[in-house]
């Protein structure tokens, strides 16, 4: 799998290549781009991203190499479900 195609997102399987797509559409933020693309809104990022960790470290990571952003990381871990999507 190429860096592209690198899934960020594992609760929406959004790949870098459409966060990257987004900030070049226009997204300057971490909620723009969780609007644009569903990525870093789920609930089940340690149990599905092989980091053990939120997204939405990645996708500030991102933001930052294609903008230059300053953006805040958050966690969009949520505890609301009892088990993680299949």
């Amino acid at each position: 799998m190429n860096e592209a195609e690198e899934i960020v997102c594992y609760c929406g399987g959004v790949p870098r290549s459409r966060i990257v797509e987004a900030i070049r559409a226009g997204a300057k933020t971490l909620k723009d781009v969780q609007e644009i693309t569903g990525a870093g809104v789920g609930s089940w990022c340690k149990e599905l991203n092989p980091k053990g960790r939120c997204c939405h470290e990645d996708i500030v990571a991102i933001l930052k190499q294609v903008l230059g952003s300053k953006e805040d990381s958050g966690c969009c871990c949520r505890s609301q479900q009892s088990q993680p999507p299949r």
